[in-house]
C-alpha cells in the first residue's frame, strides 16, 4: 500500500467549488486497503455487452440530435448509480509540453507519455482536491489507464490518499486520433468540428497503428467501463483517471443525457477533477447558450 504523508509536499492552498459538494457513501463497505481478497477484473472480461448507439443517422427523417444510449448490463443514462464516481484527467504530458498529439498505444507505457513537470504538479494539486472533497474517507477504488500519465497520475493519487491503487484498464486509453497523429495539439480542433456532425465521423486513418475512434467508438469503450464497475462495486467510490479529456467529456454527456455531439462543451482541464452527479453538469461548465436539451425527462434538471 502507497502512503505518503501530505506534510512532505507543498501545494497552494485550495478551493473546492460549490459543485464540488459530495455527498457521503450511504453503504458503509469495507476500505480498499483492507486484507480481503482481491477480485480478478481481468475475468470480468468475458462479460458480454449489447450496446447501441443513437446517431443523427439512425432514423433519416429525423432532426433530433443524438442521445447518449446503452443498452445491457448499463444503461446511458442511468436511472441510478450505485457509487460514487469522481472523474480526473491526468496532468499535462511530457508530449503535450510540446504541443504534439500522441494517442498511438504503441507509446502508451514509454516515459516521453509520462507527466511532464507542470503535469506533476497538476496532479498533486488533484490529489489534494480528492482528499479535501473525502473521496477516500471510507477507502476508494482508482481506475487509471495503463497510459504512462495516467498511471503515475494513479500513484500520486494514492499516495497522497493513503490508498492501494487498483489495476489498469485499457477501456481508458486516449482517444485515438488517427492521421493526426504526431500534429500540432491545435489542429484538434478539426476532430471536434467533425464531432459536432456526427457522433460517428472518425478522423482519417493512418497506418502506424494509431486508432481513429469516434465519439460512438470511445461511447462503446466507457460504456463497457461503467457496466463493470456498477457490476463489480455496489456502495463504493470509484476515481476514473484518464490521460485524456475526450474518454470523460463522452462518459460525463453520457452519464447525464446530453447530446454526445456537444462533449467538448464539457472539456477537462489537465489536473482536474470533477464529481460525477447524473442530475446536472457543473455549473462552470455551463455553455453560455441554451445549447443542450434533455431527452430524458427523468434525469433533467
Amino acid at each position: 500500500m502507497l502512503a505518503t504523508s501530505s506534510s512532505s509536499v507543498t501545494v497552494p492552498t485550495l478551493v473546492v467549488p460549490h459543485s464540488s459538494t459530495v455527498p457521503p457513501l450511504s453503504t458503509s463497505k469495507t476500505p480498499h486497503n483492507s486484507s480481503n481478497p482481491i477480485i480478478n477484473r481481468r475475468h470480468l472480461l468475458t462479460i458480454s455487452i449489447s450496446i447501441s448507439i443513437t446517431t443523427p443517422f439512425t432514423q433519416p427523417n429525423s432532426l433530433a440530435p443524438p442521445v447518449a444510449d446503452a443498452r445491457g448490463l448499463f444503461q446511458m443514462p442511468p436511472f441510478r448509480l450505485t457509487n460514487r464516481y469522481f472523474l480526473v484527467r491526468a496532468g499535462e504530458s511530457e508530449y503535450e509540453s510540446l504541443g504534439i498529439i500522441n494517442t498511438n498505444p504503441v507509446a502508451k507505457t514509454s516515459m516521453d507519455s509520462g507527466l511532464s513537470e507542470k503535469g506533476k504538479k497538476q496532479i498533486v494539486r488533484a490529489a489534494f482536491e480528492l482528499k479535501a472533497m473525502g473521496a477516500c474517507e471510507k477507502g476508494c477504488w482508482i481506475w487509471p489507464s495503463i497510459t504512462q500519465r495516467a498511471y503515475q497520475a494513479a500513484e500520486i493519487i494514492a499516495s497522497v490518499n493513503g490508498v492501494s491503487r487498483s489495476p489498469e484498464y485499457s477501456f481508458l486509453d486516449a482517444r485515438g486520433l488517427g492521421a493526426y497523429e504526431g500534429k500540432n495539439l491545435e489542429s484538434v480542433s478539426e476532430v471536434y468540428a467533425s464531432d459536432g456532425i456526427s457522433t460517428t465521423i472518425k478522423p482519417p486513418p493512418i497506418d502506424d497503428g494509431t486508432p481513429n475512434e469516434s465519439v460512438a467508438d470511445v461511447f462503446v469503450r466507457v460504456t463497457q467501463l461503467m457496466s463493470i464497475l456498477e457490476t463489480q462495486y455496489s456502495g463504493d467510490t470509484v476515481i476514473i483517471v484518464s490521460p485524456d479529456s475526450d474518454n470523460l467529456t463522452i462518459l460525463q454527456a453520457g452519464l447525464v443525457g446530453l447530446d454526445l455531439r456537444r462533449h467538448r462543451d464539457l472539456s477537462f482541464a489537465p489536473g482536474e477533477v470533477r464529481f460525477v452527479d447524473t442530475k446536472s453538469i457543473p455549473t462552470y461548465k455551463q455553455p453560455a447558450s441554451a445549447v443542450y436539451k434533455c431527452y430524458n425527462p427523468p434525469n433533467c434538471n
